[in-house]
C-alpha cells in the first residue's frame, strides 16, 4: 500500500523535530549545528597525591565502551599501575541513561551517587574517574588530566608517556586530535546539519592523513610512534578511536570519507599499538557495538547490531590491498 504524501511528509516532520530533541540530551550543539561536548566536574589536574604510591589507595573507574576511559585505562595498563591503582568497571544502565556498579562501590549503586557524594551534583556522572579511598571522593574526572596525573603516578619500573622533552610535541598531537579525531567523530555523529557533518568529516580524514604521513616519515628514522622510537600520550588518545572506526564510528557515525585501509603507515600503528603487552585486554568489540548500536536510539532506532569485521582481522595479518 502506498502511503499519501501528506502522510510521509508529516511523519518526516514529525520525526524531525523529535530527533532533534533526542540529540540535544545525547549531543548539544552550537548555533551552526555542531556538536559540542559538555562541561564534566573534576576537570582540573590535582597535585599528586601523597599516599600515591601505597597499595589500594585509589581506584580508577573505567566502562568497557567509552574510548575517554579507555585511554586511562591503557596508561593505568601501559605504565604497570595495577600494584598502587584498583581498577573498577562500570557497566551501562541504557534504560536510565546512566553508569551503575555491578556491586556497591562505598556504598553506592551508580556512578551519579559516586559523583554527589563527591560534591557534583547535577552533572553527569561519566567515566574516568579516579578515586581516593582516603579521602573518600573523586580525584579527576577529565580524561585528558587523568592520563596526565597517570603518568606522573610513582612506577619506577614504567617507562613516561609524556617525558618533558618530549612534551610539545605530545601536546601538539593531543589537542589536534581531541579536536579533529576524539571530538570529531562524535562531530560527526551528532551533527545537525549536512554543513556541521560535512566539515567534521573533513577535519577528521585531514588528521589521519597527517599522522599517516608523520608515521611513514617516523618510521625512515627507525621509530614505530607519533612522536619518538617508544609510545608516547600521543599514541595513547589516538588509539581508542582509531580501534573502534570500523566497529562503530564508520557505519554508525558515518566516518567513512578516509578508510583506515588507505593509510598504510596509520594501519600498520594500529596493529603495532594493539600488540603492546597489555592492550588486547582493554578491547572488547562486542560490547563496543552492542553499547553504540543498542543505545544511541536517535542514531539508531532500531536498535540492530549489524555485521561487522571480527577485530582480529584489523589487528592482526597484512595490510588490506585497497581496492
Amino acid at each position: 500500500m502506498t502511503l499519501p504524501p501528506v502522510v510521509v511528509r508529516t511523519a518526516r516532520a514529525a520525526w524531525r523535530c523529535q530527533w532533534r530533541q533526542l540529540m540535544g540530551g545525547l549531543g548539544p550543539a552550537d548555533g551552526q549545528g555542531r556538536y559540542r561536548r559538555p562541561e564534566g566536574a573534576f576537570t582540573a589536574l590535582p597535585p599528586l597525591p601523597e599516599d600515591a604510591a601505597e597499595p589500594g589507595s585509589h581506584v580508577l573507574i573505567v566502562g568497557r565502551s567509552c574510548p575517554w576511559a579507555h585511554r586511562a585505562w591503557l596508561v593505568w595498563n601501559l605504565r604497570r599501575l595495577a600494584a598502587s591503582i584498583d581498577l573498577l568497571v562500570v557497566v551501562p544502565d541504557p534504560e536510565a541513561g546512566r553508569w551503575r556498579f555491578e556491586t556497591p562501590f562505598e556504598g553506592c549503586d551508580t556512578l551519579v551517587e559516586l559523583y554527589r557524594r563527591s560534591g557534583a551534583p547535577g552533572v553527569r556522572a561519566t567515566v574516568p574517574a579516579l578515586y581516593s579511598r582516603a579521602g573518600g571522593r573523586i580525584l579527576v574526572g577529565e580524561s585528558a588530566r587523568l592520563i596526565e596525573l597517570l603518568d606522573q603516578w610513582p612506577a619506577p619500573a614504567a617507562p613516561r608517556l609524556n617525558p618533558p622533552a618530549l612534551q610539545a610535541a605530545i601536546g601538539a598531537w593531543r589537542e589536534r586530535f581531541q579536536t579533529t579525531v576524539n571530538d570529531g567523530v562524535y562531530r560527526c555523529g551528532f551533527a545537525r546539519n549536512q554543513a556541521a557533518y560535512t566539515a567534521a568529516e573533513a577535519e577528521l580524514g585531514a588528521s589521519l592523513s597527517a599522522a599517516d604521513q608523520a608515521l611513514a616519515e617516523q618510521q625512515q628514522r627507525g621509530e614505530d610512534w607519533l612522536c619518538s622510537a617508544e609510545p608516547s600520550l600521543a599514541d595513547v588518545v589516538l588509539f581508542p578511536t582509531l580501534i573502534r572506526m570500523e566497529l562503530v564510528y564508520g557505519p554508525l557515525f558515518g566516518c567513512g570519507g578516509t578508510p583506515l585501509w588507505s593509510l598504510p603507515a596509520l594501519w600498520r600503528w594500529r596493529q603495532r599499538f594493539f600488540a603492546l603487552e597489555g592492550v588486547a585486554a582493554t578491547c572488547f568489540a562486542d560490547a563496543w557495538r552492542q553499547d553504540y548500536f543498542g543505545a544511541l536510539f536517535p542514531l539508531h532506532p532500531s536498535g540492530i547490531i549489524p555485521a561487522g569485521p571480527a577485530l582480529a582481522t584489523l589487528v592482526a595479518g597484512p595490510h588490506p590491498p585497497q581496492p
